[in-house]
């Protein structure tokens, strides 16, 4: 999918503080080459407006939106986060918005599976002070039957950014699947990819949340995950202090809750 000077937008959120540094605006993109299983935003899958979801824009519409809040970004250090969906998937148009924002000197970042050709990431690579990565599942094999796809395209993309010229910031977000991704085994593994990275800030862990089942319905869709229940807070540190346990140097924080796209 491509629209060059327009883009195709699930929402704008403003205010948000769990999506980068600061108070930040976040411009959801519309259409997913992945379907995960525990996806919050399946109305954000389909590249096509649909339903009432989602509306069409050009660069220009979509930077005049997000100024509205530069006072804001100036005061708390935040910024614009282009979310999705994948934005990865309409990478003119994501680049657009991104070099009129840093144009503007607005704080840029991106929330990614990092599932698209080498050549979408390179347009908007130079564009970015923060990159957030969802990190699904480590196992190529199961990654593949939770999401549609295996990882191989999304490793290599992360280890080309690792290796790049470009200072830009990386976050690994693990969205926390009970049953699913949150054993010993799979978050040592995980772990092991972090330990990897150059230029990695931190792990991420994402607590699974079943805030987006009411939209399957609305789209008749079925929702996979129905037995899977949201785990306490307990837990979820428990699994962070079992990463932290490991040996690592990585900073390893909660999250407030998994990104749109899963």
């Amino acid at each position: 999918m491509e629209t060059g000077n327009k883009g195709v937008i699930l929402c704008l959120e403003r205010t948000s503080i769990h999506d980068g540094q600061g108070l930040r605006v976040v411009l959801f993109m519309k259409g997913c080459s992945l379907s995960c299983k525990w996806c919050s935003t399946p109305e954000s899958q389909n590249a096509v407006v649909e339903k009432g979801y989602g509306r069409i824009i050009t660069v220009d519409q979509a930077v005049a939106e997000i100024c509205k809040d530069e006072i804001f970004f100036f005061h708390s250090g935040g910024g614009v986060t282009v979310s999705g969906g994948e934005c990865l998937l309409q990478p003119d148009f994501v680049a657009g918005v991104l070099g009129e924002c840093r144009r503007r000197g607005i704080d840029t970042a991106v929330e990614t599976s990092l599932f698209a050709p080498w050549q979408n990431v390179e347009k908007i690579l130079p564009l970015l002070n923060t990159i957030f990565v969802d990190l699904k599942h480590p196992n190529g094999k199961i990654h593949k039957n939770l999401v549609g796809a295996d990882n191989s395209v999304i490793l290599a993309n992360l280890k080309r950014i690792d290796q790049s010229d470009f200072p830009v910031q990386l976050h690994l977000r693990i969205p926390l699947i009970p049953g699913i991704n949150d054993g010993d085994e799979v978050l040592s593994e995980a772990l092991s990819i972090a330990n990897s990275l150059k230029k990695l800030v931190e792990i991420e862990i994402l607590p699974y949340h079943r805030l987006g089942v009411g939209t399957y319905a609305k789209l008749e869709r079925s929702y996979e995950l129905e037995d899977v229940k949201t785990p306490s807070r307990e837990y979820i540190v428990g699994r962070k202090e079992f990463l932290e346990k490991q040996g690592s140097n990585i900073r390893i924080k909660v999250g407030g809750g998994c990104t749109a796209g899963g």
